[in-house]
């Protein structure tokens, strides 16, 4: 009866609830697929309170949260120009519904920070962050990037710059929440975490404009004041932290030189995954001394899920511990054959999330009425191999039959014939004076094809004052 003991002692140990204050990032997906709970993300190790806020913007913890200065030994692979979703919720183990309470008004963003390792420790605290995402008041939709997460199931969506040097790196969410930031003392409410990632990329890029954390941001801010409940309020919200970083804009270059992941790999041998616990199969075995003894390393594996599942729960740890029952079971009849095939044992494939449903409910990169950076007017036209890490030199709109109506002009977006050989992208700095939607870039791996039916190109980020997202059909004219 180890394993149904050891069961009972983590969960009385652990009986604290795991409070509903605020909300958690608990886990992200690359590309629509997720991670998994917790995987490779620095989680608060106090559970109780792994919703609350930053105690102080003062704090170390500003910069990973809680415990954030702890590596995690799993450490997920993405590609330069990949599509990230970062889920928040109010219960971290799902064990109910929810994301953050409707009243927790505020903007979002998502840095980054490049680092020797992102799985060790003490790394996050400090200078070098940049950012790579930022949404603040939507006066056409009448809502703060906090309350579009809400009908968005807690997802939060960004893209990794596609000219950005290979590596390793920490990727932070940021929630503000302003709803007492009217009181006195004023009470901002920061709510972040870090993923741990290797990037996978062919650029070269090391933004320039980075700012610390803790000290991109005090008190005397004046975000950290900023009243939600003035009618009519005092837009624009006023933006902190450094400048936006899209390619190719405030960098330094470093020599490109190919990277391989060897830090934070899932083991070849890993057949079950909690958080980042990794469960492996017991040594077989062909007589009753093997067969206990396989039974005995499994429970010690249980024990070792249940101690690091943290603030997003033991799901898995069960599916394992049944596991480790069947075997128990196998001894006691006599069943000396083993072990069993875990494959009834695995836990439902996780779902993939819809990306492009995720970028079109949350308007990502689209700051409307926060005041803009310096505006730029470089527009650039690229085209690139779909099986390639990054984009290469800037190529001709000729040569790719593709368009994007701008001020200056326009640029075909769809080839006479409906074909087209590579992906596109057209960029244009935040902030620009242009008159129509400015950024073209294909969410879907078959964007191969163009048709009058292809969803697959988005509409987003950096477009005139106005400041809309939109979907448009492979095929639109972009006109203003």
């Amino acid at each position: 009866m180890l394993v149904s003991r050891v069961k009972i002692i983590i969960l009385a140990a652990g009986a604290a609830p795991l409070a509903s204050a605020h909300t958690a990032f608990t886990n992200f997906f690359v590309n629509g697929v997720d991670q998994g709970d917790g995987t490779a993300v620095r989680l608060s190790n106090n559970i109780p309170q792994a919703t609350y806020p930053i105690s102080s913007v003062t704090s170390p913890d500003m910069a990973c949260g809680v415990n954030g200065e702890t590596g995690v030994s799993r450490v997920a692979n993405v590609n330069a120009g990949d599509s990230l979703a970062f889920e928040w919720r109010d219960w971290p183990d799902a064990s109910q519904p929810g994301s953050i309470d409707p009243s927790h008004k505020g903007p979002c963003a998502v840095y980054m920070k490049k680092v020797d390792n992102s799985a060790a420790s003490n790394n996050a605290a400090g200078d070098g962050w940049f950012k790579i995402m930022e949404d603040g008041y939507d006066s056409t939709a009448g809502q703060w990037c906090t309350e579009k997460l809400i009908p968005n199931d807690g997802h939060l969506a960004a893209a990794v710059p596609n000219d950005l040097a290979a590596g390793y790196y920490l990727v932070r969410p940021e929630l503000l929440a302003l709803h007492q930031a009217d009181k006195t003392p004023a009470d901002p409410q920061f709510y972040v975490g870090c993923a741990q990632i290797f990037l996978s990329s062919s650029g070269s890029a090391i933004p320039s404009n980075t700012a610390p954390i803790p000290g991109y941001i005090n008190m005397s801010t004046p975000a950290m004041t900023f009243n939600i409940y003035d009618q009519p309020m005092k837009l624009p919200f006023p933006d902190f932290g450094p400048p936006l970083y899209t390619a190719g804009s405030s960098k330094r270059d470093l020599e490109a030189r190919a990277m391989i992941q060897t830090i934070g790999l899932k083991p070849d041998a890993c057949v079950m995954e909690n958080v980042n616990w990794c469960g492996f199969m017991p040594s077989s075995y062909t007589d009753e001394t093997g067969c206990y003894a396989a039974s005995q390393n499994c429970s010690v594996q249980a024990t070792e899920c249940y101690n690091t599942a943290g603030p997003t729960g033991s799901k898995n740890c069960f599916n394992w511990e049944n596991f480790c029952t069947q075997i128990r079971n196998d001894c006691g009849a006599g069943n000396y054959n083993g072990p069993p095939s875990i494959s009834s044992f695995m836990p439902a494939p996780l779902p993939k999330l819809n990306m492009a449903a995720v970028v079109a409910a949350s308007g990502p990169m689209a700051s409307s009425d926060s005041a803009p950076p310096e505006a730029s007017s470089t527009v650039s036209m690229e085209a690139y191999d779909p099986s390639k890490t990054a984009m290469p030199a800037s190529a001709g709109a000729g040569n790719t039959g593709s368009s994007v109506s701008t001020a200056g002009g326009s640029i075909d977006t769809c080839g006479s014939n409906g074909d087209i050989a590579a992906r596109l992208r057209a960029t244009v700095a935040r902030g620009a004076n242009l008159s129509s939607v400015t950024v073209l870039e294909p969410r879907s791996t078959s964007a191969g094809i163009c048709d009058s039916t292809d969803t697959s190109f988005v509409a987003a980020d950096f477009i005139s004052k106005a400041g809309k997202s939109k979907r448009f059909l492979c095929n639109d004219w972009l006109a203003s």
